[in-house]
């Protein structure tokens, strides 16, 4: 890769300015009341966010996490108007399947990094040669170090088509792609959009179920509990989704004022993800990858980026995307290439394999596993990278 094909080597290197005006910041944080209930549902509880805003600015260095991302390959590259921020980490197996993956909110590529060595570096993680991949992990647009749309449309779809192109420009003739949560959709999209060199997905968020909840099987038991998540979610759990949806900037003052205000906002996600970032900052006790580090580090590369308000308008564009295809009445395209879920049990709606062939007929790999959440790379990254691994086993070969 060189500047002739429009691709530029990116560092970060952070000003201790903006780093002493974020503990200041902090350190003035006007603090609310305690909640009146012992759990969540006021909201982010006041012992878990006073004890990540002290870990902060007492312990916290973001140096660290500065020093492990600058130690990948990054690259920036414009793509329809808009700078996109990438890593990419070619495996030692040259004979590696090319694999793009995508993060989601409230997370980035931070999320995804303690995958990047057992995806392209299997054999030092109990995998085999023929399991690597070529990884390519984008910030999307608005997020992170990518740049901001000026412009609204920058839903899914049209990041489906960047991600595409992305991989054309890399010199990627055939590739697979992975996402969850907002990557999910967006790789949903990238399977029904059926781009030259796409031969298989996979994905660990079944999206599209909230759109379909009516059309979605529940005569056993697993279908009757992921009904009652789901209804769970969209009556008492997305107060973020449904202010972002509809009201992104509005919420932004806040989320690029604040970095207490940013931390609870992004922390009251779902309830297993939450439950277990408190018990790392309260108890010490983390699970998996949700470390307090780790948390800290993708709270402060938001903060930092000033992405607050711009990563929120992907849900606008989200709704009113929904909004059209609801008023349409016309189903979308049907997946063009073999497709790979993996249902992790704490996840908002843990959707059996009965929802996934109803989303997607034919559906190539589904997989239940005994542990993991909502952001299931960042939490238990060697059983992710073994689910990515057996979903697209098949697809090695032309």
């Amino acid at each position: 890769m060189s500047p002739d094909d429009g691709i530029r080597p990116f560092r970060l290197d952070t000003s201790e300015e903006a780093l002493t005006d974020l503990r200041r910041r902090i350190t003035a944080t006007r603090w609310p009341t305690r909640e009146l209930v012992a759990d969540r549902s006021q909201g982010v509880q006041l012992a878990t966010v006073q004890e990540l805003a002290r870990y902060w600015t007492t312990e916290y260095d973001w140096r660290a996490c500065e020093a492990r991302l600058n130690a990948l390959p990054q690259y920036t590259t414009e793509i329809d108007g808009v700078t996109i921020h990438f890593i990419h980490v070619r495996s030692p197996h040259e004979d590696a399947l090319p694999l793009i993956m995508t993060h989601g909110w409230p997370g980035s590529v931070v999320e995804l990094l303690g995958v990047v060595g057992p995806l392209t570096d299997p054999t030092a993680h109990g995998g085999r040669p023929e399991d690597a991949f070529h990884l390519v992990l984008p910030s999307l647009p608005g997020y992170g170090f990518s740049g901001e749309p000026a412009e609204p449309g920058w839903d899914s779809a049209r990041m489906a088509r960047a991600w595409a192109q992305l991989m054309n420009r890399l010199g990627y003739p055939r590739y697979v792609a992975q996402g969850g949560d907002v990557g999910a959709s967006v790789t949903d999209a990238m399977g029904r959009q059926a781009p030259d060199g796409l031969v298989g997905i996979h994905v660990n968020l079944l999206a599209a179920a909230i759109g379909l909840k009516d059309q979605l099987p529940a005569k056993s038991e697993p279908e009757r509990a992921a009904h009652e998540a789901l209804t769970a979610f969209t009556t008492d759990g997305f107060g973020y989704f449904l202010e972002q949806t509809t009201r992104p900037q509005t919420i932004g003052y806040s989320l690029l004022d604040s970095p207490v205000g940013l931390a609870a906002w992004m922390l009251d996600h779902d309830t297993d993800s939450y439950y277990k970032i408190s018990r790392a900052f309260v108890d010490g006790e983390p699970v998996g990858g949700l470390s307090r580090d780790t948390v800290v580090d993708n709270i402060t590369l938001y903060w930092l980026t000033g992405t607050g308000a711009s990563s929120a308008r992907w849900y606008w564009e989200f709704g009113r995307f929904q909004a059209a295809a609801d008023a349409a009445g016309q189903p979308p395209p049907p997946v063009a290439v073999p497709v790979g879920f993996t249902a992790f049990p704490g996840e908002i709606w843990a959707a059996p394999r009965s929802w996934a062939e109803t989303v997607y007929p034919g559906l190539a790999y589904f997989n239940e596993v005994d542990r993991g959440g909502h952001f299931a790379a960042w939490e238990e990254p060697e059983l992710f990278a073994a689910e990515v691994r057996a979903a697209f086993r098949p697809l090695r070969q032309p």
